[in-house]
């Protein structure tokens, strides 16, 4: 949804109408509330907050399923190393520079 300049909206007019905005919100419109002329908060609507939260925990979970795609791709590839092994150099590493 694209934003006009009717919806953007000085702090002291949202607080002096906000019963009116809040009616515009969620009639469908999004307000941008400024501060200082500056862009401060938004009021939108609660279905569409929810909406978006959705969205973004869709987003997270999307890049989880790609990130272990491309772990089980590196397995395949022999890409592996051995925990154990992994965790002995770092500690040797560490203990070098602590006694050097």
């Amino acid at each position: 949804m694209a934003i006009s300049a009717a919806d953007v909206i000085p702090l002291s007019h949202a607080r002096a109408n906000l019963s009116e905005l809040a009616d515009q919100v969620h009639a469908g419109a999004e307000k941008i509330i400024t501060k200082n002329g500056e862009s401060y908060v938004a009021l939108i609507d609660a279905q569409r907050l929810d909406y978006y939260h959705h969205l973004e925990r869709e987003r997270i979970h999307l890049l989880l399923i790609d990130d272990a795609s491309q772990g089980l791709a590196d397995v395949a590839a022999g890409k592996v190393k051995d925990a154990h092994g992994s965790l002995s150099a770092i500690q040797r590493r560490r203990a070098t520079k602590a006694g050097g």
